[in-house]
């Protein structure tokens, strides 16, 4: 069992820069520079934010290849690699280790989904193949499927799988999974409007789209409750709720591309079926960030 956390704090589930003609490496090494610059906690790379899904295996391979090479050690990177396909996500999770990543953020399998015993099966399958540590990834609203608190239990002792990327949203089953896990996995908020309330529970932070934009501000607010601030921890996270909730009225990484794109680090592109940002959305989201300052 790996017996320390793989990150604490915040850690930026990064946006892949693309213009329609590919993966835009240039504007991805900056912002990884710009992240790091800014005291974020640890990146992960080629996730939901990162646009996974619609990356060709080539180029998923090289988006990792190319940022644990810029990373180059200086943060934790966490390499997205759960597919619905399981031999493909050994593959793929073999390969981000063999490359530089730290730990490797597997979700769970989305469209044919699968029984509780089917994740048990996937997850260790994966575990067991891995040279890193997993965190498990639970986001039922994109997957259609959810990991019972006795479904991690049973996998909490696999000496691989380390944590618990939480964006079920539904806090009691979060407190049965803390009752009953323990410290046997570290615990992550996977939804931004949640962090301090996961952390209540004995959270170690977030993963967090917040962060694209505001690095420094997001590990603060992480710092603050590990450092026993609760308070000051609590009045950012109601601080910077209308933010949040602007970053998700649309589907997640559309409106976190129109943002990084107003601040000037890449184009307001993303991938079909995703479209971008509707104006009297993106209007409101700009308004946010201007009170902000971050525009």
């Amino acid at each position: 069992m790996t017996s320390y956390p793989v990150f604490l704090g915040a850690a930026t589930a990064l946006i892949t820069p693309m213009t329609a003609a590919g993966v835009d490496y240039p504007a991805l090494g900056r912002l990884i520079d710009w992240q790091i610059e800014k005291g974020i906690d640890a990146l992960v790379i080629a996730a939901t934010t990162g646009e996974g899904s619609t990356l060709s295996d080539e180029e998923h391979r090289e988006v990792l290849r190319f940022s644990a090479q810029r990373i180059a050690g200086r943060v934790p990177m966490i390499a997205g690699t759960g597919s619905n396909d399981t031999a493909y996500a050994v593959s793929l999770t073999k390969y981000a280790c063999e490359v530089g990543a730290d730990a490797v953020l597997v979700v769970t399998p989305y469209y044919n989904k699968a029984t509780q015993k089917g994740l048990v099966r996937q997850f260790v399958e994966i575990a067991d193949a891995s040279t890193k540590p997993l965190i498990l990834y639970n986001v039922p609203s994109r997957t259609g499927v959810t990991i019972e608190p006795a479904t991690y239990a049973a996998l909490a002792d696999h000496p691989m799988i380390a944590g618990i990327k939480e964006a079920g949203g539904n806090i009691s089953k979060i407190v049965e999974t803390a009752a009953l896990v323990g410290d046997r996995l570290d615990l992550y908020s996977g939804n931004d409007d949640q962090v301090v309330p996961i952390m209540a529970m004995g959270g170690k932070g977030v993963i967090s789209v917040l962060s694209n934009l505001m690095p420094a501000e997001t590990s603060d607010m992480c710092r603050r409750f590990l450092n026993g601030d609760t308070e000051g921890a609590a009045k950012l996270q109601c601080e910077y709720l209308p933010l949040i909730n602007a970053l998700f009225c649309e589907v997640n990484p559309i409106p976190v591309k129109a943002a990084m794109a107003a601040m000037g680090f890449c184009e307001n592109y993303v991938r079909l079926p995703l479209t971008p940002m509707e104006p009297e959305h993106e209007e409101k989201l700009l308004a946010l960030m201007k009170l902000q300052g971050l525009i």
